[in-house]
């Protein structure tokens, strides 16, 4: 009978915890998709040297390489989500976060939407632009400072957030077809991307998380 107490007691306290953890990702509803420590649940192909671990979060830095989420949460599918994560650029850099994407070895990923990360690179495309579908030129995040990139999908809408302020709000017009260019790019299902776009940019994410909404 006491080693029966034990075991509740010890089962009760896993559960707490969990609980706590899922509850300190973000609130109700809300996952963490990165531990803060290890890759696990994420895989890149070519020029994995581009993604490393420091105090937390993840440096993205390097040649072209794409770090895809492939872990268990939702089976690594989501159609209806919400995702937030907290983004450092140093200055001159560039990177993205990719939705409804798909892994893939090498190249920019063929399936899904890009939404920029992008403070003062060359690129005239901002941060929070939806890359090639709705883009920003106004400047909505700093170099050196950590902000947050919030991005809602939801049916054929997308909305997407700099700091809590709406930038984009796309719907997808019914029947639509993206060009030959980006053929892939077109609201379904599929998992994130963190991109690392060259090796003179240098970003940092922590606190990555995800709430798949009902369809």
């Amino acid at each position: 009978m006491l080693h029966r107490k034990i075991f509740l007691f010890c089962s009760l306290a896993l559960l707490f915890n969990f609980c706590t953890a899922q509850k300190n990702a973000g609130g109700a509803g809300w996952v963490s998709l990165f531990d803060g420590k290890t890759f696990n649940g994420w895989k890149v192909g070519d020029h994995d040297s581009t993604f490393k671990i420091e105090n937390g979060a993840i440096k993205v830095n390097g040649p072209v390489a794409h770090l895809f989420y492939v872990g268990d949460v939702h089976q690594h599918e989501f159609k209806n989500f919400e995702f937030k994560a907290q983004v450092m650029t140093l200055p001159g850099s560039n990177s993205g976060i990719y939705f409804h994407t798909a892994y893939q070895e090498k190249g920019w990923p063929e399936k899904g939407f890009e939404v920029q990360v992008n403070n003062s690179h060359t690129d005239w495309k901002r941060t929070g632009s939806l890359y090639d579908v709705v883009d920003v030129r106004e400047k909505y995040a700093k170099d050196n400072e950590w902000y947050t990139e919030h991005i809602i999908v939801k049916g054929k809408r997308v909305i997407i957030k700099i700091n809590d302020k709406t930038v984009v709000d796309y719907t997808e017009p019914k029947g639509y077809q993206p060009d030959a260019s980006h053929s892939g790019r077109k609201i379904a299902s599929g998992t994130f991307a963190l991109q690392g776009h060259d090796p003179g940019s240098t970003v940092y994410f922590k606190d990555i998380m995800v709430k798949p909404l009902a369809d």
